[in-house]
């Protein structure tokens, strides 16, 4: 049967590729939902469900994997940045603190059942200066991530520490969508 990655981000493609999973990738045309009114793992199983919906509606003999990445911070999700601006002020706010990342995953299989689940991982910021920050930036483009960071390019210039998965912070907690795939 058929897998089909609900997603246009190339991190989650990386992460199913290493894992050794063949599938096809189907960008979904589903919008996003952003209400900072709602906890951060519920919005972000709603948006993988979205996703991974319009996708396998169009594709009922496959298995369909959706997902939602969100930063967020003092129960505030920080999504993608809208400029360069608004990510050295996401940046500035994550600076010497702790914050969470939280991916939703929905896996819709032939015939319509769902699995649905997140995970959360912490990660520990370096104290930042906008030097630093710049100089991250410099490196890498911060607008196509949520919370204006990838923990996988240059992470170790703003990052001290996580706790959980590191796959999750990349945007897919891959273990967890092996196991949903039995």
């Amino acid at each position: 049967m058929p897998i089909v990655l609900a997603s246009s981000s190339p991190r989650r493609r990386e992460l199913l590729e290493r894992a050794g999973l063949v599938f096809e990738v189907a960008t979904s045309p589903a919008e996003e939902i952003h209400d900072a009114a709602m906890k951060p793992h519920v919005l972000c199983e709603l948006n993988a469900t979205l996703k991974a919906a319009a996708v396998a509606d169009t594709r009922p003999d496959a298995t369909v994997i959706g997902s939602d990445t969100l930063v967020f911070i003092d129960d505030m999700p920080l999504g993608k940045p809208a400029d360069m601006e608004d990510a050295k002020a996401m940046l500035r706010r994550l600076s010497g603190r702790t914050h969470q990342v939280c991916t939703g995953v929905c896996v819709i299989y032939p015939g319509g059942g769902k699995n649905i689940f997140h995970d959360i991982t912490e990660v520990d910021f370096r104290p930042l200066d906008d030097a630093l920050i710049d100089s991250y930036f410099s490196r890498v483009n911060p607008l196509d991530k949520a919370g204006s960071y990838g923990i996988q390019e240059h992470g170790d210039m703003i990052v001290s520490g996580i706790r959980g998965s590191f796959e999750n912070v990349m945007g897919l907690p891959v273990e967890k969508v092996i196991a949903a795939l039995g």
